[in-house]
């Protein structure tokens, strides 16, 4: 088990490289070359910039078992292909269950946006997110 960080953009990197250090896992952080990120007990991968070249070249690092952060719908899906557990930064881990109806609400927000269409952005960060996924990110890495 290692955990795979897709940090473009993720507020949780501190968190998720801390809790595989307490627990003496691996934990790789990909990035594109516009972000670096060099953080003691993490290994940083960076990949030139280019639409989807961190989700590809993090796909193809995965193993079975593999703990994924990403805010990134599809990529979770192609994460779950690999029998990968991916998480979000808010701590909800993509399954199944759930993937379907993201990725419809992702593809139903892109129709919205070509159409000249506005969303509501997402609300100002909270440390209960932090905590939600602190500990989530402890139980997967307990019961797995």
């Amino acid at each position: 088990m290692r955990i795979l960080i897709d940090a473009d953009g993720c507020p949780v990197v501190d968190i998720a490289v801390r809790i595989a250090k307490e627990n003496n896992i691996e934990c790789l952080i990909l990035c594109d070359t516009a972000h670096f990120f060099n953080k003691e007990g993490a290994t940083t991968i960076i990949v030139s910039q280019g639409a989807d070249s961190v989700d590809f070249k993090l796909v193809n690092m995965l193993q079975n078992g593999d703990i994924v952060i990403t805010q990134d719908y599809g990529l979770a899906a192609m994460c779950l292909a690999r029998k990968a557990i991916p998480i979000s930064q808010d701590g909800m881990v993509f399954d199944q269950d759930n993937i379907d109806a993201l990725l419809l609400a992702r593809h139903t927000a892109k129709k919205i946006r070509n159409a000249g269409g506005r969303l509501k952005g997402n609300a100002k960060r909270i440390v209960a997110q932090d905590v939600a996924f602190a500990e989530k990110l402890k139980k997967i890495i307990t019961t797995n």
